[in-house]
């Protein structure tokens, strides 16, 4: 029984990782909020390293 409950636990993290490297949810918006250098930008200000934007 125990072993059941961990091979189902073990799936479900498993579709929640597929489902994850499809990037559905925010995936356009999150590549744009990067900058040149490969940090991400919060807000609407330059990034970190100086080089500006997208």
């Amino acid at each position: 029984m125990l072993s059941k409950i961990v091979l189902l636990f073990l799936a479900f993290i498993a579709v929640l990782a597929m489902f994850g490297k499809l990037h559905w949810i925010g995936g356009k918006r999150l590549a744009s909020a990067k900058c040149k250098c490969g940090r991400y930008r919060i807000g609407k200000g330059k990034c970190a390293c100086g080089r500006g934007g997208t």
